[in-house]
């Protein structure tokens, strides 16, 4: 059983920031990319950003400059920081990894349940 749960979602001004946290756990040999996405009322779940085990990042155009997504290998946690917040920016954010049971075995995807965070104007 792997579990990915997420934290750091909230109410903020628009300006302001807030930084996501989401930690996997359960039966895990090993995890590849780990990832944000988000989902707004009313439209398709969209990528935030992703990032490799070696560290290798991307964005979305829509957050370049303003979000920061980094990693802890060892602690299975992946972050999102998000800075100079605008209310476009409101939506669910899901977290995702691509996670490996056993030596060998394949990479499966798994999710987390949601944060929400509103950024009022």
């Amino acid at each position: 059983q792997v579990q990915l749960v997420e934290s750091g979602g909230g109410l903020v001004q628009a300006g302001g920031s807030l930084r996501l946290s989401c930690a996997a756990s359960g039966s895990i040999f090993s995890i590849n990319a780990m990832g944000w996405y988000r989902q707004a009322p009313g439209k398709q779940r969209e990528l935030v950003a992703t990032i490799t085990r070696g560290g290798r990042t991307n964005y979305a155009n829509s957050v370049k400059g303003r979000f920061t997504i980094s990693r802890d290998n060892a602690k299975n946690t992946v972050f999102l920081q998000m800075n100079s917040l605008k209310p476009e920016d409101t939506a669910v954010y899901y977290c995702n990894a691509q996670i490996s049971l056993r030596y060998g075995g394949g990479w499966y995807d798994y999710w987390g349940q949601g944060t929400q965070v509103t950024v009022s104007s």
